[in-house]
């Protein structure tokens, strides 16, 4: 990492927002108190000459993430689903980051396709449009198959965007590095742990063909769910920088105005939405990360249509029971429970107090329940659940950051469908089905089984397996002996020695 490289990026940020405006439209939508804000002036104005102007046609927040690069445009599309947070205005600004980008020229996709795939672009596709979607790191194209007629959408990685994002996630590093060194309590957080997670993320973003396996699994697992559908991956046509799916035709869902034309019911989408992603992240422990309205469609018959895998979030079994019995303590308004399943987990140390966190929780849930949605202020509660895990010593869990980003993503996504979704009464049903096929004497008797084979499948070798770790606790007890005995045994012969001088001494006087 590049000190005085990483310093002038984290300055140029600051300045950027200042120069281009959004500095006070950020401030405003967070509700920044007038010390912060002092602040944040006073380090941006002096060195707004550094700040990169952007595009002056856009609005202010969407004209400096742009100009700053991908990352911060990564970050901008997930405030985008968030109007509860960051205010109508800011989000309708941040809705453009989604698919809405300046593309790069066509014939400088149709270079890296031959590039990439090793054939001239007229024996693969007879037609290839100029871009339809732009997002910060991929463009894509809708081409038809020269062999088959086939309509489908090509995606093309931006020209040199692997070292643009290097730019980006050094300077995220070298601020983490700070917060650890200058911010000790900060440090519970593993901030050079999240930007680890997400630097991993972003670089399986950048490979097409692991987006295209990432499709494959997704599809595989989702087959049989009513009312979603994924366009199938054309394998022959897909490379590192290059992927070519079936065409899917569909209103993109962030579109309310066309929805309601077309006749399809939103409520029911936002809901559909939420049930989709817990089923997938409870039931195959293996979901859509980046589920913004840039990414979904609504085809003719109210499927919802989902592409852009760059992104997927995985989660083991036991961490999917402990999410569940979380989310199912606060359903059942439990939160004793809740508190029980922070400690068995680990989440929170053991040397806290439970019920007083369980006290804590309570605060958080309750006013959830029987409140409209949109009475409830996203912000604040995220800001008090912050506070709540700082006095408790509850770190982060790099496991869980992608499932939780997407949670926020998610309900803002249904929220913007329909502002009066609540969350709890949606993911009632999907969690106490997860709860009852996983938790319980069934589930119980079923690890007995997976247990039993895994015992049959090493059975033939556990009795050499037992006498080699004999051997080696034995072998380890020796040379802890021996160790002893070499420090032991010179204080045992000067004792005796010592000893005998005396009983000499003694018998000559």
């Amino acid at each position: 990492m590049r000190g005085p490289h990483n310093i002038i990026r984290l300055i140029r940020t600051g300045a950027t927002l200042e120069r281009t405006g959004a500095m006070n439209v950020v401030l405003d939508a967070f509700e920044a108190p007038r010390a912060v804000r002092f602040v944040a002036h006073a380090l941006g104005k002096p060195f707004q000459w550094l700040g990169y102007k952007g595009d002056p046609e856009m609005p202010p927040a969407t004209r400096a993430l742009t100009a700053l690069g991908p990352a911060y445009i990564k970050f901008g599309q997930v405030l985008s689903t968030r109007p509860d947070v960051v205010g109508n205005e800011l989000a309708e600004q941040l809705r453009v980051l989604q698919d809405k980008l300046p593309p790069f020229p066509k014939a400088e996709a149709m270079a890296e396709v031959e590039k990439e795939l090793g054939q001239p672009i007229s024996e693969m596709f007879s037609e290839f449009s100029e871009p339809i979607a732009a997002a910060s790191i991929a463009q894509v194209h809708k081409a038809k198959l020269t062999s088959t007629g086939e309509d489908v959408a090509v995606k093309v990685l931006r020209p040199g965007i692997e070292r643009a994002f290097r730019k980006d996630v050094d300077a995220f590093y070298f601020a983490a590095r700070m917060v650890q060194l200058c911010a000790p309590g900060a440090r519970r957080l593993r901030p050079m742990e999240v930007i680890e997670h997400f630097d991993g993320v972003v670089r399986g973003e950048l490979d097409l063909r692991l987006e295209s396996s990432a499709a494959s699994e997704y599809a595989a697992n989702t087959k049989d769910d009513g009312g979603f559908w994924l366009p199938p991956v054309v394998w022959s046509l897909s490379a590192r920088r290059v992927m070519t799916l079936s065409w899917a035709d569909g209103i993109p869902l962030g579109d309310n105005d066309a929805l309601d034309a077309a006749g399809h019911n939103r409520r029911d989408l936002g809901e559909r939405v939420l049930r989709l992603f817990l089923l997938h992240a409870l039931r195959d422990g293996y979901f859509h990360a980046d589920m913004h309205q840039g990414n979904l469609k609504v085809a003719a018959n109210s499927d919802i249509i989902a592409y852009d895998y760059g992104i997927m979030g995985h989660i083991d079994e036991y961490t999917r029971r402990v999410y569940a019995e979380i989310l199912f303590g606060f359903i059942r308004r439990d939160y004793k429970r809740v508190a029980e399943v922070h400690f068995e987990a680990g989440y929170v140390p053991a040397n806290q107090d439970v019920d007083e966190f369980a006290r804590a929780l309570r605060a958080v849930g309750e006013p959830i329940f029987g409140m409209d949605a949109t009475h409830i202020s996203m912000g604040r509660l995220l800001n008090y659940l912050f506070e709540v895990t700082e006095r408790f010593g509850m770190e982060t869990r790099t496991e869980l950051i992608l499932l939780q980003r997407t949670m926020v993503v998610v309900e803002g996504v249904a929220r913007s469908l329909d502002p009066h979704i609540n969350i709890w009464e949606v993911a009632r049903p999907v969690v106490e089905d997860y709860i009852k096929k996983s938790i319980g004497p069934r589930a119980a008797l079923r690890d007995f089984g997976k247990t039993a084979l895994v015992l049959a499948r090493f059975g033939p070798r556990l009795p050499a397996l037992v006498e080699d770790a004999l051997i080696a606790q034995t072998q380890k007890d020796d040379q802890t002996n021996s160790r002893l005995w070499s420090k032991a045994l010179p204080a045992t012969l000067g004792a005796v020695a010592g000893a005998a001088l005396v009983m000499l001494l003694t018998a000559l006087s």
